[in-house]
């Protein structure tokens, strides 16, 4: 049996469930001077050695198609540049293929909407991911944290237990200081106009935060109760890494912060990275650190159970203008 790696041969590797990933297998028509081409359906062929070496080599085949060729392996948007460039125009699907894919920019605006259609049209059908990396066996960040996740300890891990694709939830609950002061605080409305934090000022407030994932995305969702004196205030976002222990939290109407995740040995750290707003599947970056601040926080851990909880905005004219501080027991950990 030849190797699957020969370099006379080119192998498209698709989801056979997904209508527009079989067009456009069956679409493509590869110049003959390139090589011979093989399709191989990932659901179909989990086995195959040529699965077996994208799941060695990390490639996720839920975030886009991948071809091999010339001893390369080519992901998402670049397997479709690879389309655009090495395909033939005999048919609709190839044209439009060559008229938005031949440039890396046209290629990285139009890619976000191709991936989005497929994973609306899999959960239109009812089919899971394919998840050959087997993401949804993990915690969300435990591949944030890295080689330092098994050093966190016990009561920080059940904190962050939610796990991808599925309804995995964590329950933490307790009592924080919450201040701020002028000028972040004249941005009260708008503020909570795009679901933001609450720009209060109250001690004692009983705060309750729920952290799960959902069967649709690798997503971790947050869900913050603040029962304030005179009027609770509720808020919610979700947080997605981009890549190492970088993550970015999307709240309402896309506005979102950047941060990076480390344990230190003693507490996790979360310092900030920038702002975005994210757009039609791009994340923009927007300015807002001179107008709101740069984000801070801390989580250290008190026994098994319980962790204190730091976090605030520094203005670099004004200084500390936000914060809130406390302690939280893991109250519920759902797997």
């Amino acid at each position: 049996m030849s190797s699957p790696f020969a370099r006379n041969k080119i192998y498209f590797v698709y989801d056979g469930e997904c209508p527009v990933c079989t067009h456009a297998a069956l679409a493509l028509r590869i110049k003959r001077a390139h090589g011979e081409l093989n399709l191989v359906d990932a659901r179909q062929e989990r086995d195959s050695p040529i699965v077996e070496e994208i799941e060695r080599r990390g490639l996720d085949l839920d975030e886009g198609m991948v071809i091999y060729a010339d001893g390369r392996f080519y992901h998402g948007t670049d397997s479709l540049k690879f389309m655009a460039r090495y395909g033939e125009p005999r048919n609709g699907f190839m044209a439009v293929c060559k008229s938005l894919f031949w440039s890396d920019s046209l290629a990285r605006l139009m890619y976000p909407w191709m991936r989005g259609t497929r994973n609306w049209l899999l959960r239109r059908k009812g089919v899971g991911r394919i998840d050959n990396l087997r993401i949804a066996e993990a915690p969300i960040f435990k591949p944030v944290f890295g080689r330092k996740w098994d050093d966190l300890p016990s009561v920080l891990r059940k904190r962050y237990a939610s796990r991808p694709y599925s309804d995995a939830t964590t329950l933490i609950e307790g009592e924080l200081d919450v201040m701020c002061k002028a000028p972040l605080i004249w941005l009260t409305w708008p503020m909570r106009l795009a679901g933001q934090i609450p720009l209060r000022n109250e001690k004692g407030v009983a705060v309750s935060v729920r952290f799960y994932g959902d069967e649709n995305s690798k997503a971790c969702h947050f869900d913050r109760h603040f029962d304030f004196s005179r009027r609770p205030y509720r808020f919610k976002s979700r947080m997605i890494q981009i890549e190492k222990n970088l993550v970015v939290e999307i709240m309402r109407l896309g506005l979102a912060w950047k941060a990076r995740y480390d344990w230190d040995g003693e507490k996790v750290v979360i310092r900030h990275a920038g702002y975005g707003l994210l757009l039609f599947g791009h994340l923009l970056p927007i300015p807002l650190t001179w107008i709101v601040g740069a984000g801070y926080a801390e989580e250290i851990p008190v026994d098994d159970d319980r962790f204190q909880f730091k976090t605030l905005i520094s203005h670099p004219w004004w200084g500390t203008v936000y914060g809130y501080q406390g302690q939280f027991n893991v109250s519920a950990v759902k797997e």
